[in-house]
């Protein structure tokens, strides 16, 4: 295991509050092979608290070659997770359900299985934990689901404009939907389900070809290479550290209300992606430029600035450990040593 990863998760299991709660339960993670999955399920495996990981995935050698150590404690299933039974699976305590297209070329050129695998998936899910009266459920969700046009700090009852006509528009229109869903099974079947909205997030043990922002930075800056924006990098958002999600995420899943959406972020980090790649530079790497190379096919949302409010995770006891300075050197170091 790469050693910064390791740190990370030696420091999660010192600090995490809530261990014995999980102590021998069996836990569905959907997504696990994954960079949110799969450091959820480290951490779980790291708490010792003989604590069962159920992983439905399309690809069991790429599990087994995440999880060289600790691999006994996984029951991997290779399915397809439109079409599988989950009733198969029997009982379980937990769902983190995190499964979905992430790269924004495929939701341009595959808007309609985008759509019905986001949508489809979590309805199975929800059928499933109802059925079998699961202590808890977290949908992963997406702070794209506000679109466009909020100008401010945005909490989770604001909703921003989504162009229903644009194919791009298939991914947060359908976590949308999917939200929607997960509330209505909280409020007709008492599904205790719970909706969290994440920033961009990012961390060790992120796949060196990774396409988000902050990964294409780090990386670029470790290489000593310059950083292109193929926008002008007027996008504002904050950022997340994958350990602070994964603490929030748990939070969730233990504190929070059912049917709520909680938006998950470092609220301190929130600038434009230009300002983000600036700083970077500014701190990491002197020598590289920051080079603006318009490409409009990138696939990319449109422009939003999305300040995102975390008062209510917050609430719940949650604070993010890590910021800005703190991510981008530990994603520099996780690069340089691969």
């Amino acid at each position: 295991m790469n050693s910064v990863l390791s740190k990370d998760i030696e420091q999660f299991v010192a600090s995490f509050p809530f261990r014995h709660e999980l102590h021998g339960k069996k836990v569905l993670v959907t997504g696990a092979t994954g960079l949110i999955g799969s450091t959820l399920i480290h951490c779980l495996l790291a708490l010792d608290e003989n604590i069962r990981i159920i992983a439905p995935v399309r690809n069991v050698a790429k599990l087994k070659a995440i999880f060289e150590d600790g691999y006994d404690n996984i029951d991997a299933i290779e399915c397809d997770l439109e079409t599988y039974d989950y009733d198969t699976i029997g009982e379980v305590d937990y769902i983190f359900h995190f499964a979905a297209p992430t790269a924004s070329n495929f939701m341009v050129t595959h808007p309609v299985e985008t759509a019905n695998a986001i949508y489809g998936i979590t309805d199975k899910l929800l059928r499933y934990a109802r059925a079998h009266k699961v202590l808890g459920f977290v949908f992963l969700s997406s702070m794209e689901v506000y679109g466009s046009g909020l100008e401010c700090i945005i909490t989770e009852d604001m909703q921003g404009y989504l162009d229903i006509q644009s194919v791009r528009s298939s991914y947060p229109m359908a976590k949308r939907a999917a939200e929607n869903l997960c509330h209505l099974y909280a409020k007709e079947y008492a599904v205790p389900v719970k909706i969290a909205r994440l920033a961009q997030t990012t961390g060790v043990g992120v796949d060196d070809n990774d396409n988000r922002m902050i990964s294409q930075f780090a990386r670029l800056a470790a290489l000593k290479q310059n950083i292109v924006l193929h926008s002008t990098g007027e996008s504002a958002r904050p950022s997340c550290y994958t350990f602070d999600c994964i603490t929030a995420l748990l939070y969730i899943i233990l504190k929070g209300k059912d049917g709520e959406a909680y938006n998950v972020a470092n609220s301190e980090t929130y600038m434009s992606v230009r300002a983000f790649a600036e700083f970077i530079r500014d701190y990491f790497a002197p020598s590289i430029k920051v080079v603006i190379d318009i490409n409009e096919n990138m696939g990319y949302a449109p422009s939003s600035k999305l300040n995102l409010s975390t008062a209510k995770l917050e609430a719940l006891g949650w604070k993010p450990q890590y910021n800005l300075h703190d991510i981008i050197q530990r994603m520099m170091e996780y690069f340089e040593k691969l």
